[in-house]
């Protein structure tokens, strides 16, 4: 965690005088960080940037990425009891959300299989690398951190201006490092993009049937082993194994950071 997002953290949280952790004895305390829930933990590297922060030390008792039950102690803190107070609230947040992220990447994972699951650019302003770990950590793929991480030519691109366009100023302007990705909304579109020598092609907001039929005509056409392929648009935990079953490489899905529910950890000073 860098400094700047950690001081930014602790400055939201504290406020300006902080009377609520400062009434307690000035003694040393230990408390225990446990989970109320089945979830994949994460955010423990966060978790101990935060309680050193505060001149904590946290043990982890379990590895990051772990698959625990309800009731399993995470992490052990010792310190000053008025530090382990102030420092409760956020590390907890931080770990209720990012282990939401990472358990439900984890089911979305094992039900995809073989092809790879990728988050989106749907993230909490601010949050949004913890978020794309969050999802690293349950197994799936991040996806582009920002626009400057690849070039996609979305539909409202193609509003303004051609395919062959919009891929010759892509091609121009971007660096050679930076793969080229082309949404389409058709079977011809997925044709044609492969043939102007697009890096990926998505499938957007089409059905698991019209994504095969894709494929499959890629494949024909000789293009298909050209590109990666990726199907995005309408999946969730629920349908993303028949996405998964259509023959791509990738299904994105922002119910990933979207729709992860936050898990239920407590912090408990043991005496």
């Amino acid at each position: 965690m860098l400094p700047s997002d950690l001081e930014r953290f602790v400055r939201e949280d504290l406020g300006a005088m902080d009377d609520n952790s400062s009434i307690v004895p000035e003694v040393e305390a230990k408390a225990v960080i446990l989970v109320k829930e089945d979830c994949v933990v994460s955010g423990l590297a966060e978790a101990f940037s935060i309680l050193n922060y505060f001149g904590l030390e946290g043990v982890g008792l379990v590895p990051e990425g772990a698959e625990v039950a309800a009731g399993t102690r995470v992490i052990e803190v010792r310190g000053l009891a008025e530090a382990i107070l102030r420092a409760e609230r956020l590390v907890l947040n931080v770990m209720s959300r990012m282990s939401g992220i990472s358990t439900l990447t984890r089911l979305c994972v094992g039900r995809a299989g073989k092809v790879r699951v990728a988050a989106t650019r749907k993230t909490t302003p601010g949050f949004r690398s913890f978020e794309k770990r969050a999802v690293a950590v349950g197994g799936g793929d991040p996806h582009r951190f920002d626009l400057s991480s690849s070039v996609i030519i979305k539909d409202n691109h193609l509003k303004l201006m051609s395919l062959e366009e919009a891929l010759g100023e892509a091609r121009r302007r971007a660096s050679f490092t930076k793969k080229i990705e082309v949404e389409v909304e058709g079977l011809a579109d997925a044709a044609k993009a492969a043939r102007l020598g697009a890096d990926i092609i998505m499938f957007d907001n089409m059905r698991p049937s019209e994504i095969r039929e894709g494929v499959e005509l890629l494949r024909r056409e000789g293009l298909r082993d050209r590109v990666v392929l990726e199907a995005s648009g309408g999946i969730s935990p629920e349908n993303i194994s028949e996405y998964a079953s259509t023959g791509v490489d990738v299904v994105s899905l922002g119910a990933l950071t979207r729709s992860a529910r936050w898990i239920d950890f407590s912090l408990e000073i043991e005496v």
